[in-house]
């Protein structure tokens, strides 16, 4: 697998500029992908969109604005269930879809990272939702934690399945079978809550 097929994520979390700098130039990463929907931080004013977009640069460091495409907070109807973000039907998505191939694209360009708010993945729609497609198209998803960390996206999947109780041999389940089923109750857990507009507490995931 060589680095055209390589996408890394972070959280940008409550970090100072400089420190998430720090993470995104120790892994050499040269493009931003923001997926947050708003992309605003109400305490942290260097995250916001255009603060951001302007010191990455400054930087060296591409950015650009994804959220449209790869948010995870839908505006349609259709892709809620039960008031929560439902991640399997935003997954098929034409504009989602077109959001998957500009990152693969641009993945044979720049060393992209996803980047949303949240410091664990599997907190994250940035690991639920967007990552997991991106692993299904044959990418290397690597996740670069606050210390500097790195795990690739098959050991945050083993920790998924061990937080959803799946981690042992199921007699009538597929390993894949077990991830769509720990996949889905992790979504439910953290994905955007229509009723009250905001994201659920997180769930504790160390």
């Amino acid at each position: 697998m060589t680095d055209a097929m390589t996408v890394w994520t972070v959280g940008h979390s409550s970090h100072s500029y400089e420190h998430f700098l720090g993470l995104l130039k120790h892994e050499n990463i040269s493009a931003i992908a923001d997926v947050r929907t708003s992309p605003y931080s109400r305490h942290l004013s260097h995250f916001n969109k255009d603060t951001l977009n302007q010191s990455l640069r400054a930087d060296g460091v591409a950015y650009s604005f994804l959220g449209l495409e790869l948010g995870g907070r839908p505006k349609e109807d259709q892709y809620f269930y039960e008031g929560i973000a439902d991640y399997e039907k935003m997954a098929r998505a034409p504009n989602f879809e077109r959001g998957i191939e500009r990152v693969l694209k641009g993945s044979q360009t720049y060393r992209i990272a996803l980047m949303c708010s949240e410091h664990d993945p599997l907190d994250c729609h940035r690991c639920l939702l967007v990552a997991r497609k991106l692993a299904e198209q044959n990418a290397l998803v690597k996740h670069i934690y606050s210390d500097g960390r790195i795990a690739c996206h098959n050991e945050i999947e083993e920790r998924l399945l061990k937080l959803a109780g799946q981690e042992g041999n199921d007699l009538f389940l597929s390993r894949d079978e077990q991830l769509v089923i720990a996949y889905r109750r992790r979504a439910r857990k953290v994905a955007y809550a229509e009723q009250s507009g905001t994201l659920p507490e997180p769930a504790t995931a160390e």
